[in-house]
């Protein structure tokens, strides 16, 4: 089952205002004091925020721009080898920087162009009601910060590489923008927090971690797969089942490694009619009676 506090490292503001995001000790920045230092900067400058101001933008150092050009240079052929041909087509439509972090208010721009979507800064974690709310309105809220130089192929959180050259290009797609707002559109109707992660753990085995067949080849399409270098080379090994929302919905999973079990669509239509259709009319109810007829209650 999803677990809202497994995403993120918590943010928090001290006494004294000042804002410090709480790396745990398995996290390769914990013990580099200026990883610390610049990672509670950027979450400052979001926790600050306020809607209908303009986007912080950060002034991304030389070392920051060189993991996000060495993560760009090694994804690429990886990309070609293992994505669905939507994701694909959204990504060179999109046109993405790749020798520099670009700006959240860049990335919208892009957006605006091709599906209409707008980014927003985020200082870590969100919480799941207003995440999944914010789908619905085309907003996403991402992260600014950037994953640790000691190892620039692995992130244990989504950082600001997973936000955009994952999410990104996966909503420059309309069939996967429309998807995505779908889902967001459900949450907005949802009143339980049952019914809410029941939606999220769907979202997880479909927009995150989804793969889908394409001439005959299984390829991803999943944004937290195209955005993990390890994750693209693993994904096929894993127990493929056919997509059922019933099981997407319950089965429980780790985030800090590998999925063993991944959920494939037959083709975008099989996904549009399967989890689209979920996200279209899911209510209050439709999980309990889910895993009723699963004998899960």
């Amino acid at each position: 089952m999803f677990e809202e506090g497994q995403l993120y490292s918590p943010v928090t503001r001290k006494a004294d205002g000042k804002v410090e995001v709480h790396l745990g000790e398995n996290h390769p920045g914990f013990r580099d004091q200026r990883y610390r230092d610049r990672r509670n900067q950027i979450a400052e400058a979001a926790v600050n925020w306020r809607p209908g101001e303009p986007v912080p933008r950060v002034d991304y150092l030389p070392g920051e721009n060189d993991i996000w050009a060495t993560v760009s240079r090694e994804l690429a052929p990886k990309h070609e080898r293992y994505a669905h041909s939507e994701y694909l087509t959204a990504k060179a439509a999109l046109g993405l920087p790749t020798g520099h972090v670009p700006q959240l208010d860049e990335v919208t721009e892009l957006m605006t162009a091709q599906t209409g979507w707008t980014y927003v800064a985020a200082p870590g974690l969100v919480e799941l009601r207003e995440f999944y709310s914010s789908l619905g309105d085309q907003l996403f809220h991402s992260t600014q910060y950037l994953r640790h130089p000691s190892e620039p192929l692995y992130t244990p959180e989504p950082d600001v590489i997973h936000e955009v050259i994952g999410h990104g290009n996966q909503l420059a797609s309309p069939r996967f923008s429309a998807l995505t707002r779908a889902a967001g559109r459900a949450a907005q109707r949802l009143e339980t927090e049952d019914a809410l992660k029941f939606l999220a753990d769907v979202f997880w085995f479909s927009l995150e971690f989804g793969v889908i067949y394409e001439d005959g080849q299984l390829k991803a399409y999943g944004a937290g797969i195209l955005s993990s270098y390890g994750e693209m080379d693993e994904f096929s090994r894993m127990e493929i089942r056919p997509l059922d929302v019933g099981q997407m919905g319950t089965l429980n999973y780790d985030i800090t490694s590998y999925q063993p079990i991944l959920f494939a669509a037959d083709s975008l239509d099989q996904l549009d009619d399967v989890v689209g259709l979920f996200f279209d009319t899911c209510d209050d109810d439709t999980h309990a009676r889910i895993k009723r007829e699963l004998h899960l209650v």
